[in-house]
């Protein structure tokens, strides 16, 4: 199931995601590439609402709020408000973390 090739890149790209999926569960690569899009946007629909997504194992993605603070900008040194905002997070599951380690 390992798709991680020692003599290349460490970082793994979305077509070669949609490869290891399709070769995985025996899927065409469109069909792996739709697959891909419905889970990418079942969670940002899930995150755009405000709720949070518990995969067991995997882990849970949420949305933290970041307080609106006082920056600096880097050019001139005067006091800039830095509006709050929200941030999409993720937290690695028991079973994820055991994997990568």
């Amino acid at each position: 199931m390992r798709f991680f090739h020692p003599d290349k890149e460490t970082t793994v790209n979305k077509s070669e995601l949609i490869e290891h999926i399709a070769t995985n569960a025996q899927l065409t690569k469109a069909e792996a590439g739709r697959a891909l899009h419905a889970v990418t946007a079942a969670i940002t629909d899930t995150l755009r609402s405000g709720k949070s997504l518990q995969i067991m194992g995997f882990g849970t993605f949420e949305v933290k709020r970041r307080a609106s603070r006082q920056g600096r900008n880097p050019r001139t040194g005067d006091s800039v408000r830095i509006e709050e905002s929200k941030a999409p997070k993720f937290r690695p599951g028991k079973e994820l973390k055991a994997a990568v380690n």
